[in-house]
Protein backbone atom coordinates (compact mmCIF):
# COMPACT_ATOMS: atom_id res chain seq x y z
CA UNK A 1 0.00 0.00 0.00
CA UNK A 2 2.43 2.31 0.57
CA UNK A 3 4.76 1.67 -1.95
CA UNK A 4 1.56 2.46 -4.27
CA UNK A 5 1.24 5.91 -2.47
CA UNK A 6 4.94 7.03 -3.72
CA UNK A 7 4.60 5.35 -6.50
CA UNK A 8 1.05 7.64 -7.54
CA UNK A 9 3.07 10.56 -5.65
CA UNK A 10 5.86 10.07 -8.04
CA UNK A 11 3.95 10.30 -10.91
CA UNK A 12 1.86 13.03 -9.74
CA UNK A 13 4.95 15.22 -9.09
CA UNK A 14 5.95 13.86 -12.85
CA UNK A 15 2.75 15.10 -13.99
CA UNK A 16 3.18 18.50 -12.66
CA UNK A 17 6.58 19.27 -13.01
CA UNK A 18 6.08 18.31 -17.43
CA UNK A 19 3.05 20.92 -17.18
CA UNK A 20 4.86 23.48 -15.35
CA UNK A 21 6.65 25.03 -18.54
CA UNK A 22 9.96 24.34 -18.27
CA UNK A 23 10.42 21.92 -21.29
CA UNK A 24 8.62 25.14 -23.19
CA UNK A 25 11.34 27.17 -21.60
CA UNK A 26 14.19 25.20 -22.73
CA UNK A 27 12.78 25.09 -26.42
CA UNK A 28 11.85 28.48 -26.47
CA UNK A 29 15.38 29.71 -25.05
CA UNK A 30 17.15 27.25 -27.98
CA UNK A 31 15.11 28.58 -30.57
CA UNK A 32 16.29 31.80 -30.19
CA UNK A 33 19.94 30.39 -29.63
CA UNK A 34 19.46 29.10 -32.72
CA UNK A 35 17.77 32.50 -34.90
CA UNK A 36 21.22 34.21 -33.30
CA UNK A 37 23.41 31.67 -34.99
CA UNK A 38 21.66 32.57 -38.70
CA UNK A 39 22.02 36.44 -37.84
CA UNK A 40 25.58 35.33 -37.36
CA UNK A 41 25.54 33.44 -40.52
CA UNK A 42 24.07 36.12 -42.87
CA UNK A 43 26.48 38.74 -41.37
CA UNK A 44 29.41 36.19 -42.01
CA UNK A 45 28.39 35.68 -45.81
CA UNK A 46 28.67 39.70 -45.91
CA UNK A 47 31.78 39.72 -44.64
CA UNK A 48 33.19 36.86 -47.24
CA UNK A 49 31.82 39.32 -50.33
CA UNK A 50 33.52 42.31 -49.50
CA UNK A 51 36.97 40.90 -50.10
CA UNK A 52 36.17 40.59 -53.89
CA UNK A 53 33.96 42.96 -53.81
CA UNK A 54 36.72 45.45 -52.51
CA UNK A 55 39.11 43.58 -55.24
CA UNK A 56 36.35 44.35 -58.51
CA UNK A 57 36.08 47.94 -57.30
CA UNK A 58 39.89 48.51 -56.96
CA UNK A 59 40.43 47.39 -60.23
CA UNK A 60 38.32 49.95 -61.91
CA UNK A 61 38.65 52.62 -58.87
CA UNK A 62 42.77 52.93 -57.93
CA UNK A 63 41.76 56.70 -56.88
CA UNK A 64 39.22 55.66 -53.93
CA UNK A 65 41.74 54.17 -51.95
CA UNK A 66 40.37 56.05 -48.49
CA UNK A 67 37.15 54.38 -49.40
CA UNK A 68 38.62 51.13 -49.74
CA UNK A 69 40.71 50.64 -47.06
CA UNK A 70 37.42 52.28 -44.99
CA UNK A 71 35.43 48.85 -45.90
CA UNK A 72 38.63 46.53 -45.13
CA UNK A 73 39.55 48.52 -41.51
CA UNK A 74 35.27 48.03 -41.40
CA UNK A 75 34.75 44.49 -41.91
CA UNK A 76 38.01 43.38 -40.23
CA UNK A 77 36.46 45.77 -36.61
CA UNK A 78 32.97 43.67 -37.56
CA UNK A 79 34.42 40.13 -38.15
CA UNK A 80 36.31 40.60 -35.23
CA UNK A 81 33.38 41.25 -32.56
CA UNK A 82 31.40 37.98 -31.93
CA UNK A 83 29.11 36.95 -29.45
CA UNK A 84 27.57 34.19 -29.34
CA UNK A 85 24.14 32.78 -28.06
CA UNK A 86 25.18 32.33 -24.57
CA UNK A 87 26.52 35.62 -23.76
CA UNK A 88 23.76 37.48 -25.29
CA UNK A 89 23.57 41.11 -23.11
CA UNK A 90 22.25 44.47 -23.75
CA UNK A 91 26.43 45.19 -23.73
CA UNK A 92 27.41 42.54 -25.81
CA UNK A 93 24.36 43.55 -28.55
CA UNK A 94 25.32 47.05 -28.50
CA UNK A 95 28.79 46.54 -29.42
CA UNK A 96 27.89 44.15 -32.21
CA UNK A 97 25.82 46.11 -33.54
CA UNK A 98 28.11 48.83 -33.61
CA UNK A 99 30.62 47.44 -35.58
CA UNK A 100 28.28 46.22 -38.53
CA UNK A 101 26.73 49.86 -38.43
CA UNK A 102 29.89 50.88 -39.09
CA UNK A 103 30.47 48.59 -41.95
CA UNK A 104 27.44 48.93 -43.47
CA UNK A 105 28.28 52.86 -43.36
CA UNK A 106 31.61 52.30 -45.47
CA UNK A 107 29.80 50.10 -47.87
CA UNK A 108 27.17 52.46 -48.56
CA UNK A 109 30.29 54.92 -49.22
CA UNK A 110 31.75 52.04 -51.42
CA UNK A 111 28.60 51.64 -53.75
CA UNK A 112 28.60 55.43 -54.68
CA UNK A 113 31.76 55.16 -55.91
CA UNK A 114 29.97 53.45 -58.76
CA UNK A 115 28.53 56.71 -59.78
CA UNK A 116 32.05 58.04 -60.21
CA UNK A 117 33.53 54.80 -62.50
CA UNK A 118 30.56 54.55 -65.35
CA UNK A 119 32.92 51.42 -66.40
CA UNK A 120 32.52 49.64 -62.80
CA UNK A 121 28.82 50.39 -63.29
CA UNK A 122 28.76 48.22 -66.40
CA UNK A 123 30.88 45.59 -64.80
CA UNK A 124 29.40 42.26 -65.05
CA UNK A 125 31.77 41.21 -61.94
CA UNK A 126 30.68 44.02 -60.07
CA UNK A 127 26.93 43.86 -60.50
CA UNK A 128 26.36 39.98 -59.63
CA UNK A 129 28.70 41.12 -56.43
CA UNK A 130 26.47 43.79 -55.89
CA UNK A 131 23.57 41.93 -56.44
CA UNK A 132 24.68 39.48 -54.20
CA UNK A 133 25.70 42.03 -51.00
CA UNK A 134 22.22 43.83 -51.50
CA UNK A 135 20.81 40.07 -51.52
CA UNK A 136 22.73 39.60 -47.92
CA UNK A 137 21.40 42.88 -46.51
CA UNK A 138 18.25 41.82 -47.51
CA UNK A 139 18.60 38.58 -45.96
CA UNK A 140 20.26 40.30 -42.57
CA UNK A 141 17.02 42.55 -42.13
CA UNK A 142 14.88 39.14 -42.23
CA UNK A 143 17.31 37.39 -39.80
CA UNK A 144 16.98 40.38 -37.73
CA UNK A 145 13.24 40.60 -37.54
CA UNK A 146 13.36 36.81 -37.00
CA UNK A 147 15.29 36.93 -34.02
CA UNK A 148 13.32 39.43 -32.53
CA UNK A 149 10.12 37.49 -33.00
CA UNK A 150 11.40 34.30 -31.47
CA UNK A 151 13.26 36.37 -28.54
CA UNK A 152 9.96 37.96 -27.50
CA UNK A 153 8.08 34.93 -27.97
CA UNK A 154 10.48 33.58 -25.69
CA UNK A 155 10.50 36.71 -23.23
CA UNK A 156 6.77 36.74 -23.26
CA UNK A 157 6.32 33.23 -22.38
CA UNK A 158 9.13 33.23 -18.96
CA UNK A 159 7.24 36.54 -17.84
CA UNK A 160 3.74 34.79 -17.71
CA UNK A 161 2.07 33.49 -14.77
CA UNK A 162 2.73 31.23 -13.58
CA UNK A 163 5.83 30.79 -15.91
CA UNK A 164 7.77 33.27 -14.06
CA UNK A 165 7.94 31.36 -11.24
CA UNK A 166 9.09 28.34 -13.01
CA UNK A 167 11.64 30.36 -14.60
CA UNK A 168 12.96 31.99 -11.70
CA UNK A 169 13.81 28.90 -10.23
CA UNK A 170 15.77 27.82 -13.34
CA UNK A 171 17.46 30.90 -14.06
CA UNK A 172 15.96 31.88 -17.36
CA UNK A 173 16.70 35.25 -18.28
CA UNK A 174 14.92 37.76 -20.78
CA UNK A 175 16.94 38.05 -23.82
CA UNK A 176 17.90 40.93 -25.33
CA UNK A 177 16.42 42.50 -29.39
CA UNK A 178 18.30 43.42 -31.76
CA UNK A 179 18.27 47.01 -31.68
CA UNK A 180 18.69 49.52 -34.37
CA UNK A 181 21.56 51.57 -34.17
CA UNK A 182 20.62 55.28 -33.84
CA UNK A 183 22.73 56.61 -36.59
CA UNK A 184 20.41 54.12 -38.80
CA UNK A 185 17.97 57.13 -38.46
CA UNK A 186 20.45 59.23 -40.84
CA UNK A 187 21.22 58.38 -44.30
CA UNK A 188 25.08 58.37 -44.20
CA UNK A 189 26.86 61.19 -46.17
CA UNK A 190 29.18 59.92 -48.89
CA UNK A 191 31.87 62.95 -50.44
CA UNK A 192 33.95 63.16 -53.13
Amino acid sequence: MKTIKVLLGAVAMASVMSSCGYNTMVEKSESVDAQWSQVENVYQRRADLIPNLVATVKGYAEHEQETLTGVIEARAKATSVKIDASSLTEENMAKFQQAQAGLTNALSKLMVVQEKYPDLKANENFRDLQAQLEGTENRIAVERQKFNEVTRDYNTYIKKFPNNFVAGMFDFESKPYFKADETAQKAPEVKF
